[in-house]
Formats: structure tokens, sequence, C-alpha cells
């Protein structure tokens, strides 16, 4: 590739090309002749995001001289900027994946195996070098697993399960991954004082936002993990654990850690960039971080007290406004997020854990009174990436009928996503797991319920529900029963991960103009995404 170039064009002709493609087309301060550069033609007018892509298939992805080409991308100019380039696009440039689709659904972990490999890797290296002593939480989960042989049977079972094979097997360098309940709790031990970072470096991959989950990646696709992360004792623990890192992520040390302008700073030139680029994207528009959120960008961390008031942040007045705040017909969207399924005629109970993931209604609401309400009716469900804005907000106009916490699984998912699939021989681990089983989840994990009559006699009763996914232990509750919302007002939160939602209505109430499944960017928070007909 150093020899021959690209498509004929040397190499120093190609990456000067790259540089004038992500630069700002100003005659004044580019130089450049375009009329004698016959291979312009492979980047003029070209899409940015096809441009990253060329890049990162056919040039060598750890040469430092890319570093920041997709910040300069998505620094062009509005000439350029219709077509920014994606945050999963973005995030597999700087993960140096091979194949630049392959960021998992909701761009939390990357499907290329390596990119988890290399870094779980260095976590585990970082652990067996540095020795530390249990916190008390992680003693008593030990005591859980030693002190019952049906738990500790599959606790041990379910690490044995895990393929000798590339690439469960070892990491790049040779060494072993997570391979006993043992190391496991040391990981785990490490990652409780541990915050979310980001990376901008193709050789130090980061788990972004769901560092717990990447952990248990592999166990949890096992035929053993199927029981072990339903069990009530288990799950008892590691809400402990969750709930433990939830007060590290509420210190000013959890800010120090991950908020910083640094490589591994979400506040870093990439890690702002990224914020920014979904934050846009979903309403096509062009600010800067500190015009789209509230922050301070000349105090420390921004202003942010620590990891979790970032992740909690609010957006600005007027970054979000209600779509047809006078017109009851018009549903909004309750959370910033892509959309996953619209579901039709759903039934009261229903087989969820089969592939279809059909929706059982009186197990998403966690066999509430009301729940036969919903018989017949529709389902819309979302996903909020690590990048999104995770508070919640009303979707329609009326009064508050009730809320309601749910526990549930942290770490489930079905048996159909990998080694446990019982129609499957020789199956692997499904790595999008976390995604492509959200309509499994929104049975399975801890999740909040909240209630609505609508205004709008032809809504009548409809409820949210968020869904808590993985590392998110606590979704808060802000309204109270009782309580009128208008459409748009805050209803609530998600912490610390990744999350998933559902907007349930009743079989009288035509629904109907959802946004589709696919979408590149999210579906802007209050803004319209169902109509109501009469």
């Amino acid at each position: 590739m150093r020899k021959n170039g690209v498509y004929g064009i040397p190499e120093d002709e190609y990456l000067k090309m790259i540089e004038v493609a992500s630069t700002r087309r100003d005659t004044s301060r580019v130089s450049w002749d375009w009329d004698t550069a016959a291979q312009g033609h492979i980047f003029t007018g070209m899409e940015p995001g096809k441009v990253m892509t060329a890049a990162g298939k056919t040039l060598w992805l750890q040469d430092n001289r890319f570093r920041g080409l997709a910040m300069a991308l998505s620094g062009a100019d509005d000439k350029i900027r219709p077509a920014r380039p994606s945050a999963s696009h973005t995030a597999a440039l700087l993960l140096g994946a091979a194949d630049m689709d392959g960021v998992q659904v909701g761009d939390w972990l990357p499907k290329d195996h390596r990119a988890h490999r290399e870094w779980l890797g260095r976590v585990v290296d970082h652990v067996d070098n540095n020795p530390q002593d249990f916190d008390p939480v992680i003693k008593e989960f030990k005591q859980v697993i030693e002190g019952d042989t049906r738990i500790f049977m599959l606790v041990q079972s379910m690490f044995d399960e895990i393929p000798n094979k590339k690439p469960y097997g070892s990491d790049p360098a040779g060494g072993s991954q997570v391979r006993d309940y043992e190391h496991m709790l040391s990981l785990l031990n490490h990652l409780m004082t541990t915050a979310p970072i980001w990376t901008d470096s193709a050789n130090n991959v980061g788990m972004v936002g769901l560092p717990i989950q990447a952990l248990l990646d592999w166990p949890m696709g096992t035929p053993s993990g199927f029981a072990v992360f339903q069990d009530p004792k288990i799950n008892d623990m590691l809400k402990k654990v969750l709930d433990k890192w939830g007060e590290f992520l509420c210190t000013e040390e959890s800010a120090k850690q991950a908020l910083h302008e640094g490589s591994t700073g979400w506040f870093g030139s990439t890690g702002k960039q990224d914020l920014e680029v979904v934050a846009n994207q979903a309403a096509d528009q062009n600010h800067r971080f500190n015009q789209i959120f509230v922050c301070d960008s000349s105090a420390k961390y921004h202003g942010y007290k620590c990891w979790d008031d970032f992740f909690t942040r609010h957006f600005r007045d007027g970054v979000r406004p209600v779509a047809s705040p006078d017109d009851d017909n018009v549903v909004v969207s309750a959370c910033e997020s892509k959309p996953y399924n619209t579901s039709y005629n759903v039934q009261l109970r229903d087989k969820f854990w089969n592939k279809g993931q059909p929706y059982s209604v009186r197990d998403m609401l966690g066999h509430d009174e009301l729940s036969e309400k919903f018989a017949g009716g529709t389902v819309y469900q979302a996903f909020l990436s690590a990048l999104s804005y995770h508070r919640w907000h009303a979707p329609v106009s009326g009064k508050v009928v009730k809320t309601t916490l749910l526990p549930g699984t942290y770490y489930s998912e079905p048996l159909w996503e990998g080694l446990g699939d019982p129609d499957k021989q020789n199956a692997d681990i499904d790595k999008a797991s976390e995604a492509t089983c959200q309509g499994y989840l929104a049975h399975m994990a801890a999740r909040a319920v909240i209630f609505f009559e609508a205004d709008n006699p032809a809504i009548g009763l409809m409820a949210f529900i968020g869904i808590g996914m993985d590392e998110v232990s606590t979704c808060d509750i802000t309204v109270k029963q009782g309580q009128h919302v208008k459409k748009g007002d805050e209803i609530g939160m998600f912490h610390f991960g990744g999350s998933t939602h559902c907007l349930l209505f009743r079989k009288d109430t035509k629904v109907e103009g959802f946004p589709k499944p696919g979408r590149e960017a999210n579906v802007p928070v209050r803004s319209q995404i169902a109509v109501v007909k009469h």
C-alpha cells in the first residue's frame, strides 16, 4: 500500500488530498490546484462519511497522521456538513476497526472482537499487576457464589463454556482473558472505582459507557450464563455492585478521571466533537457543546460536579422545542433516541424470549392491574446511545395516574443470543446482545413505569417505560401520582449507562406515523413521533 499508493496515487499525494477534503473550502486558506489535480475527483463533492470510510478501509489506521481526521471532517463548513459522518463511523475510525460499520447498534461496544479483546486485555493486565483488597461488596459477592452449591456450579460452568478459540481465548499479545469468577471479581473490584473514560487512540481502545458489560460479555452468552444472570441472588449482588459504582460516579474523582481535555477525557478533542455530532445530527443544527448543553466551558470539568452530573446534563432552552405544543393529537418523543421497533396489536401475554421478541404487555408492566387496558394496543420502542441526552420528557399532556419502579435483571440475555441457542451447533456469542435483544430487556431489565391519562380523550390511558440496560441501575422518576404535566415536561432520567424506552397505547388509540428503525441520527426529544387519528 505504501509503495503503490491508492488508485495509483502516490502516498504523499493521497494524504494531501485527504487533508484538503477535510479542510474548509476557503481559497484564501487552502492552496490546492483542483484543475491540475485530476485525482481530486475521488473527494470533490464526496460525503465526508465516505471519505472517512475510504481512509479507514484503505489506509493504515494506526498512522499518527490520521489522528484527528474525524475531527477535521466533522469540522468542515456548511458545504460539507449536511453529510457529516455519523458518530458510529467516527468511533469505528478511532477504534481502528477493520470494518467501518463495525460498531454495535447504539454505539456502545465495538462489533470488531479485536477492540473488545484489546480493551479487556489492558484492564486484566492492570488488575493483575496492581492487586487490591476487595471492597466489602465484592467480598459479599464472593461469599454468595461460594456459599451456594448451585450458584457455584453455574458460575464456574459459564466460564468453562467460553470457547477455547478465537476471538475468546486470548488478547492480541497472547494474554489470557477472564477465565474464572475470582478473576471476574477482581476486575469488578477495580471497575467500581473507575469512571467511563473516552479514548481517541486506536491503540488505547475504551469501552465507552459500559465497562462492566464488556467484562461480562463472554460469560453472558453461555448456557450457564443464561441461568446465572437470571438468578435473584446474583442480581441482588449485581445491584449492590452497580449501586456502589453509582456512588463513585457521583464523586468529584469520577469527573477528574473522565471529564478532562486529555486523550481519555470526554472534553478532549474527539470526545467533545462526537457529542456535538450526535446532538447536531438529530436536529440538523450546527452548534458547539456549550451552545447545546447547560455548562460552563470556562469552569473546571465544564462546571459538572461529577460523571453523573455530566451524564444527566440538560439541553439549553430552545435547543429541543416541543412539537405542536397546542395540538394534543401530536405525540412527541419522550427520549433522544433511535427507533428500534413499532408493534401493533400486541398481546397481553406472549413469548417475549423467542427470537421474534413479541411484546408481552403484562410482563412489561410488571403484572400491573392496568396491563389489560393495553391488550391489542401499540408499542413503540427506541434506544438511547452513550452519547445521547438521557432525560425523559412527557410524550403527551395529561395527569400522572401511577408510577412504579420494577426490579429486574442486569445482564440477562436470551438463549438465542449465542452459545445458548439450542437450535444452533457451534454457535458464537453475539456481541451485539445489548442492542439486538432490546425487546427481551423490556420485560426483564430493571425499569420505571409511568402511566398517564392524556388530556386528549382519543389517547386516554397510555404508559411510558424507561428500561435500564446493563450498567443502568437507576431509573429516576421525577413526577408524582396526580401531577399534571404538559407535553415535553421533564418526567425523569437514566443514570450511568445504556438504556431504552417504550411507549404503550391502548387498542382504541389510533396512533400512526412512528419513525422507522434504521435511522442514522437520533429522533430529537420533544419532536413529533406520531399523530392520533379520531
